[in-house]
């Protein structure tokens, strides 16, 4: 089937799609007494946590933009849905082995659900953002019409890291542990507790571009950090990775879908 058929399909499915996103949330928050409070609760919780490290006890004034807790905010949620997507994904297909092979779905379904459902933990984790921006009296700037784009390129950028370990990892099941320890690292590698402008060495900050999840960051903290979309450099290449790792996603999930099956 080619790339444009597995599109189709999933936009005709799209019902079916959302069902699934709305199951894994009830599922979620049903098994939990305060429900929906975890998901602004949890990272509110770490952010005061990072901020009193950094900001009290080394007292970090160069670390990132000030209100350093908003800089904070912004990263520490994507990051959250960033990491929990690539987590779920690994699991993606053999948690639903009798769905997978018995229904005629598309395959890709399955990983597009964690990544959507994620994102929506994510949008519903936006009130804590709300609450330091009132705790800092910060207000929102014009560049907060980016912020739509920083969410379609991380969506993007989810969905083919997905598509890449949820099949890989039916394949080889210790890649999930890797994984695992590849995202400890992704945390420090990538802005989320700094700021890559703070960095002296021109040659780290170049590599630090490579990371599409620092184009992506500058485009969620322009809301409230105008500085961050001084150059366009970041979210141009952010944007370029972005595609290509999603087309290299699409193009092994597909070449592997019938080895899967078999192993599932």
């Amino acid at each position: 089937m080619s790339l444009a058929a597995r599109v189709r399909a999933l936009l005709e499915h799209r019902r079916i799609l959302w069902l699934l996103v709305r199951r894994d949330l009830k599922v979620r928050y049903a098994s939990s007494a305060l429900g929906y409070v975890w998901t602004v609760l949890d990272p509110f919780m770490m952010i005061l946590i990072y901020w009193f490290v950094f900001s009290v006890i080394f007292h970090g004034r160069d670390v990132g933009e000030e209100p350093y807790i908003l800089y904070l905010a912004f990263g520490q949620l994507a990051w959250q849905w960033f990491n929990g997507s690539v987590n779920d994904t690994t699991r993606a297909l053999t948690s639903e082995t009798r769905l997978v092979r018995s229904t005629r779905l598309p395959r890709e379904m399955w990983v597009m659900k964690v990544v959507l459902s994620k994102g929506l933990e994510y949008l519903f984790s936006l009130p804590d953002i709300g609450i330091f921006m009132v705790a800092t009296h910060t207000r929102l700037t014009w560049q907060t019409v980016y912020f739509p784009i920083g969410l379609a390129l991380q969506t993007l950028l989810l969905t083919g890291i997905g598509l890449l370990v949820a099949s890989l990892t039916v394949l080889v099941r210790d890649l999930a542990r890797v994984v695992r320890i590849l995202l400890r690292m992704a945390f420090y590698a990538t802005p989320i507790l700094y700021s890559v402008r703070n960095i002296d060495n021109a040659l780290i900050r170049d590599l630090y571009a490579l990371n599409p999840l620092t184009g992506i960051l500058d485009l969620y903290r322009a809301s409230v950090f105008p500085a961050e979309m001084a150059g366009w450099r970041n979210i141009g290449l952010a944007t370029v990775i972005t595609l290509l790792i999603l087309a290299l996603g699409a193009r092994v999930f597909a070449r592997l879908e019938s080895p899967v099956l078999k192993e599932l």
